[in-house]
């Protein structure tokens, strides 16, 4: 056994000496976000006996490393694509030698029970696809040419299953819910495709999502996309999960009243990775909103939403991404005691425009860490907004054209940009730093940031009132 250790051991150092690269820290745990350890040993579950049976095992989990470090190529971490996704998950081509061939007809519930993989073709009204069947079954939907329109009902149900895939041929699929969704029994649905276990988006061909109320995909579980492009267009969010949300690949057309993607339960927990993607996203709220953790490490962004990205941890390791926000570009607000709350850049390319009053391009209740990457923000009035500390270790920053050496507290935050009594709130907020907060709060109403800290715990001094600038939401708080 010892044996087989040291050889699997001396191979593996070999071929991660070559792949790792390094990533950013997650603050919160110690690790680093993408941690290059070593897989295979795990999958060493007994002795052989003999010479030839090991040396033939060696070179099997050798074999199947190479294909995971191969894989890993979007971030360099063969653990967490591993981890993340199947080689079932990553297929954007399904096995059709034993499928099943279906196609809808109107007013139909075609359903699903026992394992297998289900080619759908077809154009219907009123028609769902039911999904009923064991919690270990694994079941493929093919969606080969699929319309289903239906007035108040998901077109995809999944109630219980494993998993559930659902794959599109090299083809377009339309699915749509025109009106407001209505119960099964205890289960609101709310979504196009609504599932109750876990469930990938896959393929190689077009899947348009339409709900004119509602969601485009519901996942109570973990929500994986691997490939395919999807045009959604949704009235809430285009894509939603309790427990995670991952991206492998994939192109995404998104127009939505709320967010893009969205990912959070009741124990206050959620996560959304990206690896890699285009994105064309359009959000009233959110383009992309995590509970937890939203991890960005590959992929082509273009959001414009009132806020860009949000979750309690945004950690950006790589990727090019623009951000066109009316409130926030990123926000990180403590929704979750599972990470510390905080925005950490260490790579990519981001460019981030907010417009004017009380906005950020970048905030944070709490830190922000900048390792790496080309920030370039365009900002009237603040560009870096954080309440703990910022720490400016490696990378580009660029406010309004000009280079900066460190990350400012509220850029341009001074009182002339404040409006209407803008610098005589901030003032105040600062000089009568032990006059009563009420009073100094509402004095610094028309004030900004920087003042709100004198006005809203009494201290504050000179500095701080003078520094106040755009109108803040955060006096309120004071009154």
């Amino acid at each position: 056994m010892m044996k087989k250790m040291n050889m699997i051991s001396a191979v593996l150092a070999a071929i991660l000496a070559v792949t790792m690269t390094g990533c950013g820290m997650n603050r919160n745990t110690g690790t680093t976000a993408a941690d290059p350890a070593v897989m295979s040993s795990d999958s060493v579950k007994k002795e052989e006996s003999s010479e030839n049976t090991e040396a033939a095992s060696v070179k099997q989990e050798v074999s199947d490393t190479v294909e995971a470090v191969e894989l890993s190529q979007k971030t360099g971490s063969a653990e967490q694509d591993s981890e993340l996704f199947t080689k079932r998950d990553l297929a954007q081509t399904a096995d059709l030698s034993d499928a099943q061939r279906i196609t809808v007809s109107d007013g139909q519930t075609i359903g699903i029970t026992d394992e297998g993989v289900y080619v759908i073709s077809g154009t219907a009204k009123n028609c769902t696809i039911r999904i009923n069947a064991d919690d270990a079954a694994k079941i493929q939907l093919v969606l080969d040419g699929v319309s289903i329109t239906n007035d108040d009902f998901p077109a995809i149900y999944v109630i219980s299953a494993d998993k559930v895939f659902v794959t599109t041929t090299d083809s377009e699929n339309s699915l749509t819910v025109s009106g407001q969704f209505k119960a099964d029994g205890d289960t609101n649905t709310d979504a196009v495709i609504f599932s109750k276990d876990d469930l990938v988006l896959n393929g190689t061909g077009t899947l348009n999502i339409t709900s004119a109320y509602g969601n485009g995909v519901t996942c109570k579980d973990d929500l994986k996309i691997t490939g395919g492009t999807y045009n959604v267009k949704t009235a809430l969010d285009s894509f939603e999960a309790n427990d995670s949300i991952s991206v492998y690949d994939g192109t995404f057309n998104i127009k939505t009243d709320k967010d893009g993607f969205r990912c959070e339960n009741d124990a206050a927990e959620g996560t959304v990775t990206v690896l890699g993607g285009t994105y064309s996203i359009t959000a009233g709220s959110d383009g992309m909103q995590a509970c937890a953790l939203l991890q960005i490490d590959g992929g082509t962004m273009d959001i414009t939403a009132a806020e860009g990205l949000e979750a309690t941890y945004v950690l950006i390791n790589d990727g090019d991404i623009n951000i066109s926000a009316s409130d926030d570009g990123i926000n990180a607000a403590a929704s979750s005691n599972a990470y510390e709350t905080a925005v950490e850049i260490n790579g990519g390319n981001l460019n981030v425009a907010v417009g004017q009053g009380d906005t950020d391009a970048i905030d944070a209740n709490g830190s922000i860490y900048v390792n790496g990457g080309t920030i370039n923000i365009t900002a009237q009035m603040s560009s870096f907004d954080y309440d703990v500390k910022a720490e400016f270790n490696g990378g580009t920053i660029i406010i309004n054209g000009e280079e900066v050496s460190e990350i400012p507290q509220s850029m341009m935050g001074g009182g002339m940009h404040g409006g209407i009594f803008g610098g005589k709130g901030g003032m105040f907020g600062g000089m009568n730093g032990e006059s009563d907060a009420m009073q100094n709060g509402m004095n610094g109403g028309f004030g900004g940031r920087g003042g709100r800290r004198g006005m809203q715990d009494g201290t504050g001094d000179m500095t701080d009132g003078m520094t106040g600038g755009s109108g803040g939401k955060e006096n309120h708080a004071a009154i």
